[in-house]
Formats: structure tokens, sequence, C-alpha cells
């Protein structure tokens, strides 16, 4: 299903294209397109449609899901301080899952049909569109479907008065990396630190796209030694 020397039709649907790219799909997706206008996925209306979210639907549907999860640990006789402990682990926890994810999921390298399509509806869409304000936040529908298995996981490791909180945390982790992540692409940051974490996450996307896989913070880039070179860094954007 890869057609040789494939030009993809940018005037067109783009999901069902970028599969005959091949190998070239690596090289095509990591040259981005500076537009606020972002590309037609699908033909199909109702598919194009969930493919679209509004960066402040994010907190407005999960924050309340947050407070039920944690206001169960509430009713379970959890003490407050132990709530906080474990809504701040999880938070934590979710840093890591950030980093996790976006390096060696949302970067991995795919030359197959369905491996390139896939790809850019996971992630190669933001590196080609990186300014699509509607394609940077994960969709909802999309991640009430996650959110099973990571409860599962969660309920294994944690007794259950402990963990709707511990659940809770890392659910609010996501929705701070979310809001986070549009801030830093479309937000005007005046003081230091969010001046330099934008700066930083589009050096991710403009200039040494394997390395700064943190969108938080840069925590787990010094700890696994993704961190790119001070030198690089003050060349970015």
């Amino acid at each position: 299903m890869v057609a040789q020397n494939f030009v993809v039709d940018l005037n067109k649907a783009l999901v069902f294209q970028v599969g005959h790219l091949g190998e070239a799909y690596e090289e095509w997706v990591h040259q981005p397109i500076v537009s606020k206008e972002g590309p037609r996925f699908f033909q199909n209306e109702v598919l194009e449609f969930l493919t679209l979210t509004v960066w402040w639907a994010i907190p407005v549907i999960w924050l309340p899901v947050v407070c039920w999860f944690v206001y169960n640990s509430v009713k379970m006789g959890l003490s407050c301080p132990h709530i906080a402990l474990m809504v701040v682990l999880g938070i934590f926890v979710w840093t890591l899952l950030e980093y996790t994810l976006h390096r060696f999921l949302f970067h991995i390298k795919t030359k197959t049909y369905w491996g390139n399509t896939m790809h850019y509806l996971l992630h190669g869409c933001h590196h080609k569109h990186p300014m699509d304000g509607l394609r940077l936040v994960f969709p909802p529908a999309a991640t009430a479907i996650l959110l099973f298995p990571f409860w599962n996981t969660v309920k294994l490791f944690s007794t259950p008065s402990t963990a709707p909180a511990l659940f809770g945390g890392g659910l609010l982790g996501y929705v701070i990396y979310d809001c986070t992540h549009y801030y830093l692409h479309h937000g005007q940051p005046r003081t230091e630190v969010p001046r330099n974490l934008k700066k930083y996450h589009l050096n991710h996307h403009f200039r040494i796209q394997d390395k700064g896989f943190g969108i938080t913070s840069k925590l787990w880039d010094k700890v696994f030694g993704t961190l790119p070179s001070s030198k690089a860094d003050a060349k970015s954007m």
C-alpha cells in the first residue's frame, strides 16, 4: 500500500494519505507547517468533528471527575493530609507517564502504511501542524476510553481508600499537562519560568525533535539524559 515517491496533497483529507509515504514519512512529518489553520483529517464530517477539541473542554470535562474521585476517598475516611499526599503523588506519577508516552510512543519511528497512519493521528499531526489550536489537546472521547485501564492499574497498586485520590491526582496531572501544552503554543508568557518552558518546548518542535520530551517540566529529561544542550536551547525560538 506504499506508493513510490508519493506526494501528500495538503488540500485533501490527510489521514489516509500519509501512510503512502513509507520511509519518507519520518522526514515529512518533522518538517512543520506553521499555520493556525489546521488541515482536514477525514472526508467524513463526523470523524472530522471528533478530531477537533477546544482547549477549555479539558478542564470543564475532567476537573469535576477529579473532584468526584477525590471525594470518594473522603467518603472512605481517608484523612485530608493523606488525600493531599495521594493527589500530589498522582500528579508526580503523571509527569513520568507524560515523558514516557511522549518519548517512546509519540516519537516511535514508523514506515508501514498503517504505522504511519496511526502515528500521524496520535502525534505526527501535531509535529506537522504544531499551531493547530483545535488539535493540541487530547479528544475527551479517546481519554475516557484510556481511563479504564489506567484506573484498573491504579487499583492494583493501592488500597481501596487511596486509589480514588491517587487516580484523581493523576487525572489532575493530565489536565495540567494538556492546558500547559496549549499555553506553550498559543500563550504569551511574561514571567521567566513559563517563558523558558515555552522556549524549551518550541525547541523540541523546530530544532531538536529527538530531545526535550517533557512538557510541564524538564525533570525527566534531566534524569534520563534527553535534555538538549544549553547551546541548542539558546538558539531556540
